[in-house]
């Protein structure tokens, strides 16, 4: 019988995922690990051999671990239902002159889902993952009384809260993160300590699983037949975001083939740097403007999951991230209605993507997040380090 009941974790056989069905097995879980294969790149057409979480290494290597420690493992095949859901909705996004993002929508939507059905069929009552984030749950006087949220994991170089802002609450009681109190140096150093030390060595694959060659382009134009030719021949335009001046610059391949903040593969030299600042789908055009042209200090966001409280119930002041990458951007915000919430940054941000995702924190906490629809400028103009300011925080109406 085992020290703290039975628990399903998710293995990709890399080090983190590895690591903690590690942790959890010496802390006496009854661990079943668990490695899902949601791509099979080979018959998508891509000129790369197939790596990552999917390849046939990657399984053997989880399965190795489970092997070295005596406890099952199993693959779980949910490439029909990631295709449906997750590479369907990156197609759709770019046709809609959005820039998607894939992984945080397979690991919200999909793996916690599929790990939690298999979970309750093999009779356990938790499951796990690698990622350095952490969870609790608020019991205090609050509106969050209750609540489970997630926070900020301890080393800031991996945090990885901003790509689980879309767990639901009945799924964080049952997730176990073992990885957020530690960081990724002293992770290693447990595995080169149990002779693991193939994990230390392996590589770290940061991209999409199903475009590994990470040609998104060539993805797309082998999943829509017919796609480079209908889209081909818009106009990029040149446009002052001061001014409002727009001229006629040249062609461009299409707009799917193009994302906000893109500076290199236009294919256009106007002898100074420009970034693409604009997607319009119904015109076909592409939109160029200077560094400063990408700042906007507002934006609308959509289909929310909120962790910490269930609802906004007056303006809130945060640090709101629009990328995985970025470190965070004081704002205001405010939920309008069920599924939208208002955000007004202290300052401009550059190169707001619609399709990202914006991940709203107090302190180290995830308030929620929800997916980007549109950005825009607020009336009050800042000097050039604060190009679109709003009043500074804590002093609003």
């Amino acid at each position: 019988m085992s020290k703290h009941g039975r628990i399903l974790v998710a293995m990709s056989g890399g080090i983190d995922s590895s690591l903690a069905a590690v942790l959890l097995h010496e802390q006496g879980y009854e661990v079943i690990g668990m490695t899902m294969k949601t791509w099979d790149y080979a018959s998508s057409g891509g000129t790369k051999k197939e790596t990552g979480c999917c390849s046939l290494d990657s399984i053997n290597d989880a399965r190795n671990i489970a092997v070295n420690l005596g406890f099952p493992h199993y693959i779980l095949d949910i490439r029909s239902e990631f295709g449906d859901a997750v590479i369907d909705h990156f197609t759709g996004e770019y046709l809609e002159g959005r820039t998607p993002n894939p992984c945080v929508l397979c690991n919200t939507h999909i793996k916690w889902d599929a790990l939690l059905r298999r979970a309750d069929r093999l009779d356990c009552e938790f499951i796990a993952t690698g990622h350095y984030a952490n969870i609790r749950q608020v019991n205090d006087e609050s509106t969050a009384n209750g609540r489970f949220v997630i926070s900020r994991g301890i080393d800031n170089l991996k945090d990885q809260s901003y790509v689980l802002w879309g767990v639901s609450q009945e799924s964080l009681s049952r997730t176990k993160l073992p990885l957020g109190h530690l960081r990724k140096s002293e992770i290693r150093e447990m595995a080169k300590d149990r002779g693991f030390i193939e994990l230390v060595t392996k590589s770290e694959s940061y991209e999409i699983c199903f475009v590994p060659d990470n040609d998104y382009r060539g993805f797309l134009k082998r999943r829509v037949p017919g796609l480079e030719q209908s889209v081909a021949g818009g106009n990029f335009i040149l446009e002052d975001a001061e001014t409002g001046t727009r001229k006629v610059v040249g062609k461009h391949e299409g707009y799917p083939f193009y994302t906000i903040g893109q500076r290199k593969g236009l294919g256009i030299a106007l002898g100074f740097p420009v970034f693409v600042t604009d997607i319009r789908k119904e015109s076909n055009e592409v939109v160029l403007g200077i560094d400063k042209d990408l700042y906007r200090d507002g934006m609308i966001v959509s289909r929310l999951n909120l962790q910490k409280y269930a609802a906004l119930e007056k303006p809130l002041e945060t640090v709101t991230k629009v990328r995985y990458k970025d470190p965070g951007t004081p704002a205001l915000i405010t939920q309008e209605a069920d599924d939208r919430i208002k955000v007004l940054f202290e300052q401009g941000v550059s190169a707001i993507a619609p399709g990202q995702a914006a991940v709203f924190y107090e302190g180290d906490d995830v308030i929620g997040g929800g997916w980007i629809m549109k950005s825009f400028r607020q009336s009050g103009r800042g000097d050039e380090t604060t190009p679109f300011a709003m009043p500074a925080l804590g002093h609003t109406a």
